[in-house]
């Protein structure tokens, strides 16, 4: 596992194509911003993989340690 520091606005690039950027720390929380092309799949860690929608259906949404966690797909631009 490589770890890296990053602060609040700085990105990390991984590949050609995919591009995480630090939003926000505050306290014991890091809000990430994740661009990367619609085939590549982004899902919370935490979730196991059978409760996620299989890719070209419709999101939904599961309840999880009290908060809703939502999973849907980039909308067209």
């Amino acid at each position: 596992m490589l770890v890296l520091s990053r602060k609040e606005g700085e990105q990390l690039l991984i590949g050609d194509n995919i591009v995480l950027t630090i939003n926000r720390i505050s306290a014991n929380r890091v809000a990430i911003g994740i661009e990367a092309p619609r085939e590549v799949r982004v899902v919370r860690g935490e979730l196991d993989r059978k409760e996620v929608a299989p890719r070209g259906t419709a999101p939904m949404t599961i309840i999880m340690e009290e908060q809703n966690v939502s999973v849907a797909s980039k909308p067209d631009c």
